[in-house]
Formats: structure tokens, sequence, C-alpha cells
């Protein structure tokens, strides 16, 4: 799995899949574990202009915000 976390928390992520020949970015929430973990996927796009959006219009964080997770 390819992608990026929050430098922030490490709880919002976005990740890249390809499914049938395009790639998909994907947003989610991450839980705590504390909380019983699991994940809210909050969106799903097709490019980075529409991921740039996405993350405006549902969370705190810009791109710039992202991290390479590792």
């Amino acid at each position: 799995m390819r992608g990026w976390v929050c430098e922030c928390c490490g709880r919002w992520e976005v990740t890249v899949e390809l499914i049938r020949g395009r790639y998909r970015y994907r947003l989610a929430h991450r839980y705590r574990a504390e909380v019983g973990g699991g994940r809210n996927v909050l969106g799903e796009v097709n490019s980075v202009a529409a991921l740039e959006t996405l993350l405006r219009t549902r969370t705190p964080l810009t791109l710039a915000d992202l991290r390479e997770a590792g």
C-alpha cells in the first residue's frame, strides 16, 4: 500500500490504489486503539486536484500537511 499520513497526529491517511488501470486516492480517518481502532473512509477521488478539494472540505488538512507513510 502506498500513501500518506498527516504529520500532526497520523490519524488522517490517503492511500493510492490502482483499480482497472486508474489510480484512486482514498481519504480515511483512523481511530485510536484506545477507542477500538478502525477506519472511516471519507471519500475516493481520481485526481490530485480532486483530492485537494476533498481534503479541504472534509478535514482540517491540506496536501502540504501530509508525509509519505513508511
